[in-house]
């Protein structure tokens, strides 16, 4: 086969999309192997895999047809992904190594359907941990917010498709955000949105709380309040302390986290306003 597409839809649930979109794939003899659909408050949602084996057609004359037969006139918000092209990664991260660490294990497995463009820490502590993978490590501290977030984007700005805040102690400025919007993804130690902001396991165990949670989001500029792609909880009890607690919840860090970084390279996520749908879960 000459290439793999993934085709995701957002627009106003209406009689035919199905029909149009399947007759436009099978006029160019385009086969379709996966389809997921979902309606909700009027809107219409579908992430579609097809596959080339006519080397007539490219992901590119499928896009720019798509667009002026199918798209354009029943008003789409939609994306045309080439399946054979890895996104690339940047790692952002402090101290804290788990986040980390669970991505580089699945990324080495195969797991993960990206490129890691390199790691960046304000701190130096992870420098040999990130260097034994042989990648790219880039130490920048965050004394000075504005030369630290222009040193970032200077080292990812046109290199990588995704940011992973893989428990990066830092708040990220609007302006910066506005270079990654949609794509700056955020594990937070929190079943949001309990417990924003910092130390939530404090705050869990001086609330009493019988379950613990993480979240993983897209970033937008109010602070922990960007579209949730997963969560995870796990129950605690009156003999946890707060390092337990602590413990408990970097395992689910770690696994929530890799999930929603592999739904995002995988092309199952469709970003409605401040929710998400995530197509095709396990």
């Amino acid at each position: 086969m000459d290439g793999t597409g993934r085709l995701l839809i957002m627009c106003s649930d209406q009689t035919g999309i199905v029909a149009k979109t399947a007759y436009f794939f099978s006029q160019r003899k385009i086969n379709i192997s996966d389809c997921d659909q979902h309606v909700c408050d009027g809107l219409f949602f579908m992430r579609l895999v097809f596959e080339i084996s006519d080397e007539k057609q490219t992901i590119e004359n499928i896009r720019q047809d798509f667009s002026d037969e199918i798209a354009a006139p029943l008003a789409m918000t939609w994306k045309i992904f080439d399946a054979h092209h890895k996104k690339s990664m940047a790692i952002l991260v402090s101290k804290p190594d788990h986040g980390l660490l669970e991505l580089f294990w699945r990324w080495k497995k195969g797991e993960l359907n990206g490129n890691i463009h390199c790691v960046i820490s304000n701190h130096e502590d992870l420098r040999h941990t990130v260097e034994h993978f042989e990648i790219p490590f880039h130490h920048i501290s965050s004394e000075n917010k504005q030369q630290s977030e222009a040193a970032i984007l200077e080292l990812t700005q046109g290199k990588v498709d995704v940011l992973i805040l893989a428990r990066y102690m830092q708040i990220l400025s609007e302006n910066f955000i506005r270079h990654y919007p949609d794509n700056i993804i955020n594990i937070h130690h929190s079943f949001l949105p309990a417990f924003k902001g910092a130390d939530p396991y404090k705050q869990a165990h001086d609330y009493g709380v019988k379950i613990i949670g993480a979240t993983a989001h897209f970033v937008t500029a109010t602070l922990d309040a960007g579209p949730i792609i997963e969560q995870d909880v796990t129950q605690v009890n009156h003999r946890h302390n707060i390092e337990d607690l602590r413990t408990l919840g970097r395992d689910l860090e770690r696994r929530v986290l890799a999930r929603a970084v592999k739904w995002f390279l995988d092309d199952k996520i469709i970003i409605n306003g401040n929710k998400t749908l995530v197509f095709n879960q396990p």
